[in-house]
């Protein structure tokens, strides 16, 4: 009998327990009670619900803790709901807490959008505080001169908690810099104007508002550094001069082909004519052959003809021979 009894008492002694473990697990007291200590009054059932809606409840009351020492109250529907979101709540309420110490108006939605957005919001408000320098890579321009100036400049920027959300990022920023020192070189009519005065692109950029639609405000623009570049202007026209040069070429080239192939159809021609002439001359003696044959020519016509052709010949030989012995006599008299 005391064996059961004592068995019971160890059952009923481990249910016991358990419940209490599972109570004290599933509800936070300890952060219940660590709250009321902090003065934040947060509900022992509203801990229950953050379990059962499936948050964190010391994500909700650490940060609602902190804000309430810093005088901030923005309630713990709005953390469980920016929470819900994917937003970090800590980050709000320490982003909160740095612009209500610099006096920068940052209402709880805001900085929650901000926050949703991907954007840093306790970054974009130290950034508000102690503004960002953002430097340019080296940025090359030419001159109306022709001569290539590369520039570094430092942009000075603040974050502008106004166009956090849908504002453009640092890589716009860079770029309308380059932008602006590409134009502002490139309008001046020589390079060392750009030297004596680096100050110049720095004014003229400013001028520009090149922060428009960008989540920052420029403060300023300082040159950091200038360099003389290459001579592209000469790089350019010794460019186009060779280009000049091989069109030439190409052009006489393609003339010296015409050139040839017309010499090789003239060849070709004079080729074709001699071949019709020695077959004509070849017509020659079976002309001659058939016409004595029909009567149409007699044999003194033919030794007439005999005669003149070789008279023919015999002048033509007795004036080559004339004309050599002239040039050989120009010769011996040189």
């Amino acid at each position: 009998m005391f064996d059961l009894f004592a068995l019971s008492s160890l059952i009923i002694f481990v249910l016991v327990f358990v419940f209490v473990a599972f109570i004290f697990t599933f509800i936070p007291v300890g952060l219940w009670i660590s709250a009321l200590a902090a003065g934040v009054r947060v509900g022992i059932m509203t801990l229950v619900g953050m379990r059962l809606r499936r948050v964190v409840p010391i994500r909700i009351v650490g940060p609602l803790i902190k804000a309430e020492k810093a005088g901030i109250q923005p309630g713990v529907n709005k953390l469980e709901a920016h929470y819900l979101a994917g937003g970090n709540v800590d980050r709000v309420i320490d982003a909160l807490i740095a612009a209500e110490r610099a006096n920068i108006p940052l209402p709880f939605e805001r900085a929650a959008a901000i926050d949703l957005a991907g954007r840093n919001v306790l970054e974009a408000v130290q950034m508000s505080v102690n503004p960002k320098v953002i430097e340019t890579p080296s940025i090359a321009a030419v001159a109306k001169d022709g001569i290539e100036v590369k520039v570094k400049a430092r942009v000075t920027v603040r974050a502008n908690i106004e166009r956090l959300v849908g504002g453009a990022g640092e890589e716009t920023i860079i770029a309308r810099v380059g932008e602006g020192i590409v134009t502002t070189v490139g309008s001046a009519v020589s390079h060392k104007a750009v030297l004596e005065n680096p100050d110049l692109i720095s004014h003229t950029v400013l001028e520009k508002g090149l922060d428009a639609g960008t989540a920052y405000e420029i403060l300023s623009i300082d040159i950091a550094d200038v360099d003389v570049g290459r001579n592209i202007g000469a790089t350019l026209q010794t460019d186009q001069a060779e280009a000049d040069k091989e069109i030439a070429q190409a052009k006489a080239e393609e003339r010296r082909a015409m050139a040839v192939a017309r010499e090789q159809e003239m060849k070709a021609a004079v080729q074709e004519m001699r071949a019709k002439v020695v077959e004509a001359e070849a017509e020659v003696p079976k002309a001659l052959a058939q016409a004595l044959r029909e009567g149409k020519l007699g044999v003194m016509d033919y030794f007439n003809m005999k005669n003149i052709v070789a008279d023919t010949e015999m002048r033509e030989s007795i004036s080559k021979g004339s004309s050599n012995d002239k040039t050989k006599d120009l010769t011996k008299k040189s």
